[in-house]
């Protein structure tokens, strides 16, 4: 397609996170338009396409990566169908991008990294949306500067009001630390080489049999520790905050003090309930950046190579939960591909 086409996007999984996709898209993304849905439940595709002009609902992806009026895919399933789903878009040699997980483990991670190399240029964009957050963007942009001087750690908080009823506690690292997995890499621009996880008196307002909160501890290549308090049953509210200290100085996001207000003898604002409210931005900016790259026929953002890692990380990491202790991480040589 040439750049001035407008992108015909198949959305696979239409849930929560798929069905604000399908909304993005036709609302606020510019250049791209939905042109399938794909869902196990067909009566949930069919509801979800009815609310947009030419769209087909489908429940298999491989019947919709085939329409003549799909470009690109955007994969928004559970992470279990995620390879298979890749694999059958390498095949057609469609772009996609990926929400995280790339695949819910390494072994998967890999072979879909594999299969990628095979076609010999980058058709994944994985969806850690956090680097497209205005905040964290700019944490970014000021580590780059060198002003405070070499990363020393890196502490992050992140907590959600109340966990799904599925929600285990191996998935507390591998659903949610997956993110800091990533921000950790990105951030500091080093890999993960260790992680620990320490398990405090789990909270009363955890389902019976889940440890939460988490305590994870990653040791990095670089010589810097980060560290992620994750608590998916806080009760309050959803949050997520970051703070780097530095040699030379510290920074810190998430506090969330855009709006304080005064009144009625008291100060104070509001906190986000919601992952989709509190990076609403990031996710906007995530699939603009995504639809311009691939218009200009190219991939840009979070590689199948940062997909791989992050389930390297997390398979230690829920290995360091269930045995106790320090588990290393090991990854594969990084292909050139991804350099």
């Amino acid at each position: 397609m040439t750049e001035s086409a407008t992108l015909g996007v198949a959305v696979i999984g239409t849930g929560k996170m798929g069905a604000d996709h399908v909304r993005r898209i036709q609302e606020v993304t510019s250049g791209a338009r939905v042109t399938a849905v794909v869902d196990v439940d067909a009566e949930r595709a069919k509801a979800v396409a009815a609310r947009v002009d030419g769209c087909t609902a489908y429940t298999d992806p491989a019947a919709a990566m085939a329409a003549a009026d799909v470009d690109a895919v955007l994969i928004a399933s559970p992470g279990p169908a995620h390879e298979a789903t890749l694999l059958t878009a390498f095949e057609h040699d469609l772009p996609v991008l990926c929400e995280k997980p790339l695949t819910p483990d390494a072994a998967s991670a890999l072979r879909v990294l594999q299969a990628e190399q095979r076609l010999g240029h980058r058709r994944v964009q994985v969806g850690f949306m956090r680097r497209y957050d205005p905040e964290y963007t700019k944490l970014k942009a000021l580590l780059a500067t060198g002003q405070l001087g070499r990363p020393l750690m890196l502490h992050n908080r992140h907590r959600n009001v109340a966990s799904p009823p599925f929600f285990t506690s191996e998935m507390l690292i591998s659903d949610s630390v997956a993110h800091e997995t990533d921000v950790t890499r990105w951030l500091l621009g080093q890999e993960i080489t260790a992680v620990t996880v320490l398990r405090p008196t789990p909270s009363a307002n955890a389902p019976d049999g889940m440890t939460d909160p988490q305590f994870v501890v990653f040791e990095t290549d670089g010589g810097a520790i980060s560290d992620v308090e994750i608590f998916v049953n806080c009760g309050f509210g959803y949050q997520v905050q970051a703070e780097v200290v530095c040699e030379r100085g510290t920074a810190r996001i998430g506090d969330g003090h855009a709006l304080v207000t005064n009144m009625a003898g008291r100060w104070g604002g509001t906190i986000a309930q919601d992952f989709t409210e509190r990076f609403e931005a990031a996710y906007d900016r995530e699939i603009q950046a995504w639809v311009d790259a691939t218009r200009r026929g190219g991939v840009t953002g979070p590689s199948t190579w940062d997909g791989y890692a992050a389930a390297a990380v997390c398979e230690a990491g829920v290995r360091a939960l269930e045995e106790g202790g320090r588990v290393e991480v090991h990854l594969v040589e990084r292909p050139s591909l991804y350099g």
